[in-house]
């Protein structure tokens, strides 16, 4: 017998404090993340350069952060719309479930799909590491998070 559920994506019932809270946690975590005690130096290092500056070229904080904002809200409201969808589709979602269904997307597309175009675009397995691991983490706890709201 084949199986078959009817699993349709809704935006109805989307918790908007609930990702607006993942995604301020995400935001300050990743701002946490990459400051200058903790990964931002071992990251540049990594990238190749020793100075820990960024150039000019590099170095535009309206585009960084600007661009920062929109990918985390578009990471935490995909989040979100899986999570309200499994919902609404009858299946419970506590915090365990939302963290691991946060891990499975963090690990199972946001590492899984950047390992090549970092390995190709000639990047090392370092950054990679030190860039993913920061999503997969943000997604863990943005998916607790939601579940939570929701």
């Amino acid at each position: 017998m084949p199986f078959t559920y009817n699993f349709p994506m809704t935006f109805s019932g989307l918790n908007l404090v609930g990702i607006l809270v993942a995604f301020g946690f995400s935001f300050v975590s990743g701002g946490i993340w990459f400051g200058p005690k903790t990964f931002y130096p071992i990251w540049m290092k990594a990238r190749g350069i020793a100075s820990g500056q960024l150039n000019e070229n590099q170095n535009k904080p309206a585009l960084m952060f600007g661009s920062t904002i929109i990918g985390v809200l578009i990471q935490t409201l995909t989040l979100g719309l899986v999570i309200t969808s499994l919902q609404h589709a009858g299946v419970h979602v506590g915090l365990g479930t939302g963290a691991a269904i946060g891990l499975a997307l963090g690990v199972g597309i946001s590492m899984a799909s950047s390992l090549s175009h970092r390995l190709f675009g000639g990047e090392n397995l370092k950054v990679w590491i030190i860039e993913t691991s920061n999503d997969a983490l943000n997604l863990t706890i943005a998916g607790a998070i939601i579940a939570f709201f929701n």
